[in-house]
Order: C-alpha cells, then sequence, then structure tokens
C-alpha cells in the first residue's frame, strides 16, 4: 500500500509529453468495413470483448448472453442454446477489443463479419475500430440476443453497412475531434448524451447518403435509423478515444491512463509506461438510476469499454458541459457538477481543445494520473449504462460508477518497480 503523501506530486516530463499527446491527438473517421477485413488479428473463430482478458466460465451472465447472440449472427450455430455448447467447447477464442486497437460499448462483442467504423490518427497513422452502436434498450451490448436484435444486427451488416460505406467514400474522412469540441458547447458530455454530437453526424452523412442514389426505401431506413438513435455518435466517441489513447501508448512514456475497462467481474485499466498490461480490481454497482421495475441485485456490476471516453476527459468528466445528463443518470445538476470537478484533481491539466461554456470555457480535466489518484485518494468517476443479469432483457438503467482503487495502487507498484 502507499501512504498518500502531503502534497500532490507534480506530473514528470514524460507524463506531460504523454498528455501533450493526447491534447495533439487528431482522430478522423476514415471508413467502415466488416471486423475480418480490418481488425489486426480478426478471425471467424475469435470473439473480441469488453474489459481486461476473462474466460467463458467467469463471465457474468450479460456478457455470455451478448457473445451467444453474436455467434449466432456469424452463422457458427443457428440457435442460442447451440451457441451455449460451442461457446464453452474450446474451439472459439476470447480476447479483450482492447488488444486489438479496438473497443466495444457494454458487453462490447465484436464478431468477424459485423461492421466497424475505421477511425485514423492523423498523426501517426494509427487506426481503431468501433462497432455500429445499435441503440438503447434491448440491444446485443446489453445482452439481449432475441429474434428482434439478430434481425437488427443482420440489417446492419447487410443493408445499413452498405451504404455507410459508399457514404464515408463519397463525403471523405470526418473530423471527429472538432465535431466532439463542438458537441460540448451544445450540451453533450459525448459519452452518455451524445445528442448534439449525433446531430452533427447526421448532418453531414444524410448529404453523402443521398448522393449514393440508393432506392428511395433504403434510404429512408438507414437515415430513420440514425436520427433516431441520439446515441449513434458514441462508436464514434469511444473510436476517436480509442485512437488518442494508441496515440499516446506509441509514445511509450508516462503516468497517465490510456484505458478504462470492465467485463462485469473485473475493472482494469492501462498507463502509457506499462503498454499492454492490464491492473484489474473486482467489478461492483454503484450510484446507478434503475428504470420502473428493476433492482440492483438485477444490474451487471461495470462492464465496457467506452469509460475510454473518460479517460480523455469526457463522460464524467464532461459533466458541466451537460447538465440535461442528470435525469438519465440521476442526482442533481449541481451534485454531477462538483463531482466532475473533483477530477482536475487526478488529471494532468485542462485539454487545449474541449472546452466547456458554462465554466468559462475552461478545458476538461483530461490525462489521469496514476500517482495522482493514489496520492488524493479520489477515484476516477465514469458514466455508464446498466445491463440486466437476466438474459434477453438488455438495458435496465444508467448512472455514475467509479474506477476501483485497486486498478491504481497495482499500477503505481508497477510503476515504481520501472523507475
Amino acid at each position: 500500500m502507499h501512504d498518500a503523501p502531503a502534497l500532490t506530486p507534480t506530473p514528470s516530463s514524460a507524463t506531460q509529453a504523454a498528455f501533450d499527446r493526447l491534447c495533439e491527438a487528431h482522430p478522423m473517421l476514415i471508413g467502415i468495413e466488416q471486423a475480418g477485413n480490418v481488425i489486426p488479428g480478426m478471425r471467424r473463430d475469435l470473439v473480441l470483448h469488453a474489459g481486461p482478458p476473462i474466460t467463458w466460465d467467469r463471465m457474468e451472465s450479460a456478457m455470455r448472453a451478448s457473445i451467444l447472440g453474436g455467434l449466432v449472427f456469424e452463422g457458427l450455430c443457428e440457435t442460442i442454446e447451440e451457441a451455449e455448447a460451442l461457446a464453452g467447447s474450446g474451439k472459439i477464442s476470447f480476447a479483450p477489443a482492447h488488444d486489438h486497437a479496438a473497443a466495444g460499448a457494454m458487453a462490447g462483442t465484436i464478431t468477424a463479419s459485423m461492421p466497424v467504423f475505421i477511425v485514423e490518427e492523423r498523426n501517426s497513422g494509427l487506426r481503431s475500430y468501433v462497432g455500429v452502436n445499435e441503440g438503447l434498450g434491448k440491444a446485443l451490448r446489453f445482452g439481449a440476443n432475441g429474434p428482434e436484435v439478430l434481425e437488427r444486427l443482420r440489417w446492419m451488416r447487410d443493408g445499413l453497412y452498405p451504404l455507410l460505406k459508399q457514404a464515408l467514400a463519397i463525403s471523405g474522412p470526418m473530423d471527429l475531434k472538432l465535431m466532439i469540441a463542438e458537441a460540448l458547447r451544445r450540451g453533450d458530455e459525448v459519452h452518455n448524451r451524445n445528442k448534439a454530437a449525433t446531430s452533427q453526424f447526421f448532418r453531414e452523412i444524410a448529404l453523402a447518403l443521398v448522393a449514393t442514389r440508393a432506392p428511395h426505401d433504403e434510404l429512408e431506413k438507414a437515415l430513420r435509423f440514425i436520427s433516431r438513435n441520439d446515441h449513434f455518435f458514441l462508436s464514434l466517441s469511444i473510436a476517436h478515444a480509442k485512437a488518442v489513447s494508441l496515440y499516446v501508448e506509441e509514445l511509450g512514456a508516462g503516468d497517465i491512463v490510456t484505458v478504462m475497462a470492465g467485463n462485469g467481474v473485473e475493472v482494469g485499466i492501462r498507463v502509457a509506461s506499462l503498454g499492454k498490461r492490464w491492473f484489474t480490481a473486482p467489478a461492483s454497482v454503484a450510484d446507478v438510476n434503475l428504470f420502473e421495475g428493476h433492482g440492483l441485485d438485477e444490474a451487471t456490476p461495470t462492464m465496457g469499454d467506452s469509460y475510454i471516453t473518460e479517460s480523455i476527459g469526457l463522460g464524467a468528466f464532461a459533466l458541466a458541459a451537460a447538465p440535461a445528463i442528470s435525469a438519465f443518470i440521476g442526482g442533481t445538476v449541481e451534485e454531477l457538477i462538483a463531482r466532475s470537478e473533483r477530477m482536475r484533481d487526478i488529471t494532468v491539466d485542462e485539454h487545449r481543445h474541449f472546452r466547456i461554456p458554462a465554466l468559462g470555457y475552461k478545458g476538461v480535466p483530461s490525462g489521469i494520473d496514476v500517482r495522482k489518484v493514489v496520492a488524493t485518494g479520489i477515484n476516477p468517476l465514469i458514466n455508464t449504462g446498466i445491463a440486466s443479469r437476466v438474459p434477453g432483457v438488455g438495458q435496465i438503467g444508467a448512472g455514475v460508477q467509479q474506477i476501483p482503487m485497486g486498478c491504481f495502487t497495482a499500477a503505481l507498484d508497477a510503476l515504481d518497480r520501472q523507475s
């Protein structure tokens, strides 16, 4: 254990250099493709999942249900029952999406034929990959795997994906960094609230979709799907943050957190100077706002890769930009802003480009410093959706949670041994 020093440690020059990269990174949306064609190391018998590594027998029910749906979707079996047998047979491999330059919300299931957005960090050419958002409620990422979920996924692959591929070829690269900066000015925190960001994306992609000259009914279905899903941009926000983290990790130095993620059993972090090593602690359920008719005993503990948005200063670190989110995640506006502003005590500095009008255009607190977290005893906050532990139910709430301190004390031990 580490005793908290009297003064918060000053970031090292290496940590400052890593923070500079965090701010300088400039991710661009450049296309969409099926996962098996672009994700490094992806193959048909590999399923990617959220969070740190975990074996099939240890997975939470929501993640298992999501993966079962993914196996049926992939055509590796015909029923959920057959998928259960296949998943436990040893013929299917499982790996964290983060180990493959990818990421996924909630369960984070990615299979080979699923379409993924391709985001490129323009300073380095590094690329990240994230699947297309299905919407809220009964969705595969929340553990729902019924016929309506699989039917929507098939349409997203066979109908939406070809249209988006054509449209993005017509539009050219889209500047996600600029979109996110503008969304913060318009009331999003760009994790659990993406209304402004989705509207910006829709304005750009709609013109390109029309320019494809696809049949009217196909265009209408695609446009309606995007316009009615206020969370559509979430995938792009995650992909943006993942591209930023890859650029920071490329430096190979510094004490800032590059990844925060959960698999429903454990929460894990990665640190800029420590490569792909995971530092984990048990996952839990904390301050959540559950939908009517659901209780805490049904809630899946921390699960998802989307917390990488917090690692660059969005989500729970930018709640002052999105007061309206209090109705979704719970708590008063004043409470949420106060909790969010405490994150300045554990970060390197404010972001140079992501600013909050309500705070006099102060930048969001960015660059979680492992040493500051342990020294202050302040846990980083995350915004999160809550999946039901009951297979097939899907989302049952949302809220604010803390990343366990154990992740940071373990990372600090490794940093101290390295120095």
